[in-house]
């Protein structure tokens, strides 16, 4: 592994596969900004703030089982999508580090 990142020129099918990886990286970070968009968009607000940190009104049922209702599953998707964004984002960043070296 190490020879091939220390070669001076290139592999026919690093240089052909490396384009076409970086295409569908930047799409499938572009799919997860949309979808983090939308889902902080369809979100509701919360009235309250952050009242109830000051008042100690965390005990309810309500907040027991607040990952089963819509909030809770748009919460997860957006956890979700922003953390397939940052680790799409640093293999892009790194296959451009790997392509650039080649070039060098």
């Amino acid at each position: 592994m190490l020879s091939l990142l220390n070669a001076k020129s290139m592999p026919v099918w690093i240089e052909n596969s490396f384009p076409i990886i970086q295409i569908i990286l930047l799409a499938l970070i572009s799919l997860f900004s949309i979808v983090v968009i939308i889902a902080v968009l369809k979100n509701p607000s919360n009235p309250e703030g952050g009242t109830n940190a000051i008042t100690g009104i965390s005990d309810s049922y309500y907040m027991h089982n607040k990952a089963d209702t819509k909030e809770g599953r748009l919460k997860r998707l957006i956890i979700i999508s922003v953390s397939s964004i940052f680790a799409c984002t640093i293999v892009y960043f790194v296959l451009q580090l790997i392509l650039n070296s080649f070039a060098a």
